[in-house]
């Protein structure tokens, strides 16, 4: 089975001389759910952005599926990631929920009940049918939040990259993103700084620091590594301990055929 995503000796550094990343390895097979963690300035945006060609021109190879992230297949390249930033204001500016999730795929070609079967199932996945209408400045954060995730899912792409996906959220709000992204059947990748979140919803994580991957292995035994948590700068929070948390880690992620 090819892999949702192949990283391979990438290294990046930015016009002013700054090297982001040094050499980051990292494969993720298809509907596996994993974190990447790391201190702030690691590397976590810089990774995450040349996954859908929006950086480019570094050492190393990026591929999607099989599918090299290269000039000449950006546009797959950008139906295949897509990306929810953490800030879903930066997503949603049409009139209607409707028409931001029809955005996409419109651009991409999709008309009449084609396209308004891929809205409505969108829409479905994330619980927002029923404000299809809506103006999204009328909506809620989490439920903005939510149609952000909607206008991505609309492209059926190969992955969900979540930025801070559980930043701004209220209890509820966090829970019921949660339980959405535990129910989608697609690989994920989310960049958090939110360590519960990253055990209840990733099996398997990541930590980037100084723009290499220093570690790799599974959420929990990750979070109760002590050394390694203090050595990168993670902290859990306040009277959180994964160990007595074990009851609401998430079950394996799924697999495909």
């Amino acid at each position: 089975m090819t892999a949702s995503l192949v990283v391979h000796g990438l290294a990046f550094a930015y016009p002013d001389g700054h090297q982001a990343l040094y050499g980051v390895d990292l494969t993720v097979a298809r509907g596996e759910r994993v974190a990447v963690l790391g201190p702030n300035g690691a590397g976590k945006t810089t990774l995450v952005l040349h996954l859908n060609g929006i950086l480019g021109g570094g050492r190393g190879t990026v591929a999607v599926a099989g599918l090299p992230v290269t000039k000449e297949h950006v546009r797959e390249i950008r139906r295949r990631v897509g990306i929810v930033f953490q800030d879903p204001d930066d997503q949603l500016f049409m009139p209607t929920v409707r028409e931001d999730v029809a955005f996409g795929p419109a651009n991409l070609g999709l008309r009449g009940p084609e396209l308004a079967d891929r809205v409505h199932e969108a829409l479905v996945q994330v619980g927002m049918a029923e404000y299809a209408d809506r103006p999204p400045h009328h909506l809620s954060y989490g439920q903005r939040r939510r149609v952000a995730v909607a206008t991505v899912l609309a492209m059926r792409p190969e992955i969900l990259v979540l930025d801070e996906p559980s930043s701004n959220l209220d209890p509820a709000s966090r829970r019921e993103l949660a339980d959405i992204l535990l129910g989608l059947p697609i690989t994920i990748l989310m960049v958090t700084h939110d360590l519960p979140y990253a055990l209840q919803l990733c099996p398997r994580s990541v930590i980037l620091d100084d723009g290499v991957i220093v570690a790799d292995g599974s959420t929990y035994d990750l979070l109760c590594d002590d050394a390694t948590m203090t050595a990168h700068r993670l902290e859990l929070p306040f009277g959180f301990d994964p160990r007595s948390a074990m009851s609401v880690a998430p079950a394996a992620s799924p697999s495909f055929p």
